[in-house]
């Protein structure tokens, strides 16, 4: 199976088309045509499941729609989409912020879903979508380390939750460097999909490994890429995997 993770910026852009006539200026601009890009680049990689960070579920920048059910039905796909700030949150009361969300989208029929809220942070939302053989959770952690590794800690626990091979993907940003994912993975047993820490970040030229794909021992990557993408700050992760019979 092909599994595609992205940060798309709210498909707001990237370079001097996102800081164009002032810094920042982008995040206010509308979306739909460079949303309409990613949504092509994606179906040319003919994934099966798809994990989205920052997408817009509906503010004023993309027409009031949906941009990970935009994407999912000119997939085919079905999809799951939430807010990643918890209920109650300044971030919920204010226009644009109450839209920001991260999804996933399958080709296979979804089982379950859960969302899940970290207990620290702003950005809480853990997504866990439960396929036939695997359970895949999709997070954005906080920008802070010391939040970031509270996040860590209960995504361990998160863990318990499920029989099913694992993967984790998402934004972990992880300004310090891979190394502070290294007691997680020690303790989950995790591996990381990306075993020559490719960087992602940002897209025009890779400095930080912050996007990361991981997942279970009974799950076996047959391949990993980043393609050359610019149309977010983050580039692409791309694997197909394979879960291992025993």
């Amino acid at each position: 199976m092909r599994f595609l993770l992205y940060n798309i910026r709210y498909a707001t852009g990237h370079k001097r088309g996102y800081h164009l006539p002032l810094p920042f200026a982008g995040f206010f601009k509308r979306t739909e045509v460079n949303l309409g890009r990613i949504t092509a680049f994606i179906a040319a990689q003919n994934p099966d499941i798809v994990a989205l960070v920052e997408v817009d579920s509906g503010s004023y920048r993309c027409g009031y729609c949906c941009q990970a059910q935009t994407i999912a039905e000119a997939l085919g796909f079905s999809c799951v989409v939430e807010s990643k700030y918890a209920n109650g949150s300044l971030a919920q009361r204010l226009p644009v912020l109450n839209k920001q969300a991260n999804a996933l989208l399958a080709r296979a029929g979804i089982v379950d879903h859960q969302f899940h809220y970290f207990a620290e942070g702003v950005k809480r939302l853990v997504i866990q979508t439960d396929l036939q053989a695997v359970a895949i959770f999709v997070v954005h952690l906080s920008l802070k380390y010391r939040h970031r590794q509270n996040q860590l800690e209960q995504l361990h626990s998160l863990l318990d939750s499920t029989a099913k091979e694992v993967i984790i993907a998402g934004d972990f940003n992880t300004f310090w460097g891979s190394r502070e994912l290294n007691l997680f993975l020690a303790a989950t047993g995790l591996r990381n999909a990306n075993p020559r820490n490719t960087p992602s970040h940002p897209s025009h030229a890779p400095q930080r490994q912050l996007d990361f794909i991981l997942h279970s021992s009974g799950i076996r990557i047959d391949n990993f890429y980043i393609p050359d993408v610019r149309l977010s700050d983050h580039a692409p992760l791309i694997c197909d995997f394979s879960c291992v019979i025993s």
